[in-house]
């Protein structure tokens, strides 16, 4: 669907005199719009539920329901902070913050576990383990999340290399990708330009493409060969990095147990390296 404030601005002059007057109200307040009941709604502008559900059907929703996780969708994807926080604190008992904030992160671990498959798993750890090089790449948010990867990932293979893509010069070094590289990108709402256009000439270079993000319609999705969907919604105004970092401490925990045999040695040689420098204090 698309963006249902663009589809209400948009057919506003086809509408009805008290359908104009439900999408007024709803173009001037979506973050109360989209946590509203429908009878809530009527009651506010002064109109039947009849009127909302027949308005909702005009721009090819199934109901008002529909139209609501659209708007939601929106807001979600497309709102600044400030926004954000506000939907979000709308309801919240603040006496309970912590146990909120606790509740949300297990539930996007949840989540995360309930939409990746076991054979989305296997096929993510395969094509790590037989890439030539690595490039992770993120910002924002997606950035620790990288990072974390690309220190794993060098820990247990030593041939991946953090691609932040505001600062890495990957325009004058993915013009010479291959199908032996891979790219693992980290985006999430609302989406940084620069990580979608590293992964787009990356694939154009055949490059495969693994992508944490929150969904299948991220504008990572069309370039990856693989998807891992993570909720990263929080009880504030934040992309909250916990359901991406735990899919990332899996992969990790998974090569070391999985491929012995390809990270034994390769972790055997760091440790050695760092006892002869005398890293670490004990």
């Amino acid at each position: 669907m698309e963006n249902p404030i663009l589809q209400l601005k948009n057919k506003i002059s086809e509408l009805t005199e008290t359908q104009r007057k439900v999408a007024d109200y709803i173009i001037k307040n979506p973050v109360d719009v989209a946590f509203l009941t429908v009878d809530q709604l009527a009651g506010l502008v002064g109109t039947s539920t009849t009127t909302i559900m027949r308005l909702t059907f005009s721009l090819g929703y199934s109901g008002y329901s529909e139209f609501q996780k659209g708007l939601q969708e929106l807001l979600r994807n497309k709102a600044d902070p400030n926004t954000r926080l506000a939907a979000n604190i709308k309801d919240l008992n603040r006496s309970d913050l912590f146990i909120r904030c606790a509740e949300n992160n297990v539930s996007n671990i949840q989540s995360a576990v309930q939409m990746v498959s076991g054979e989305t798993l296997q096929k993510t750890l395969e094509m790590i383990v037989t890439a030539k090089r690595i490039y992770c790449t993120g910002t924002r948010s997606g950035l620790p999340i990288a990072q974390s990867l690309t220190y794993g990932l060098n820990r247990l293979l030593g041939n991946c290399d953090l691609a932040h893509a505001d600062l890495f010069e990957w325009a004058e070094r993915v013009h010479t990708f291959d199908s032996s590289d891979l790219v693992i990108a980290c985006s999430f709402p609302r989406y940084a330009r620069k990580v979608s256009e590293f992964v787009e000439l990356a694939k154009r270079n055949n490059a495969q493409i693994i992508s944490f993000t929150d969904s299948y319609s991220s504008p990572l999705a069309k370039y990856s060969d693989i998807i891992l969907p993570c909720n990263v919604s929080s009880v504030a105004f934040h992309n909250s990095i916990i359901a991406p970092m735990f899919l990332a401490d899996y992969i990790i925990s998974a090569l070391a147990i999985n491929y012995p045999e390809k990270t034994k040695q390769h972790l055997d040689r760091l440790d050695s390296i760092l006892k002869e420098t005398n890293y670490h204090l004990t």
